[in-house]
């Protein structure tokens, strides 16, 4: 039918599919991996369609006793979602809605990770505001002074933590 656009889709599907699984062949998907697609390209926005949705439908179209969803299976999913997603369309632009939302689409986090600096992380990685035992543990310019900041240091030579005498068990037999 769309040849054309359901491939960019099944391209989509292929990159979430093996997204955190290497073993992965790109042709069935976890609901792990299911969820995470539709919330990344949109399709799960909190409101109409919730996380709740997209599990039931995952199951709803997976076959009972499979931990994963085909391709088709997926396309099927889609179809039940878009109709929430997009209430007032048709259910065929509601399927290109949402094909749309997923062309082109990768999982995110694929590049190198970077230091997220969203909601609440800030204050957190602020050493500068960091008091008590904490605040020993950096430098002025933030840096982690590593094992120095740390005062109690303990001699972890014997085997178990609180043993003491490490080395001595020879000279008693």
């Amino acid at each position: 039918l769309h040849s054309g656009k359901m491939s960019e889709v099944e391209k989509a599907f292929r990159k979430f599919a093996v997204y955190g699984d290497t073993s992965a062949s790109g042709n069935d998907m976890t609901g792990k991996n299911f969820s995470k697609m539709c919330k990344e390209c949109g399709i799960m926005d909190g409101k109409t369609v919730t996380s709740t949705d997209v599990d039931i439908v995952f199951n709803k179209v997976k076959t009972k006793g499979a931990r994963t969803i085909t391709f088709a299976e997926f396309q099927q999913a889609m179809k039940e979602l878009c109709i929430k997603r997009f209430k007032s369309k048709s259910p065929e632009e509601a399927l290109q809605a949402v094909y749309g939302l997923i062309e082109g689409k990768e999982p995110g986090s694929m590049g190198a990770t970077k230091a997220t600096k969203v909601g609440g992380v800030e204050r957190l990685t602020d050493t500068s505001k960091y008091t008590g035992s904490h605040k020993e543990r950096f430098d002025e310019s933030g840096k982690g002074k590593g094992l120095a900041g740390r005062q109690d240091l303990t001699d972890n030579s014997g085997y178990v933590g609180a043993y003491k005498g490490a080395g001595t068990y020879d000279q008693k037999h």
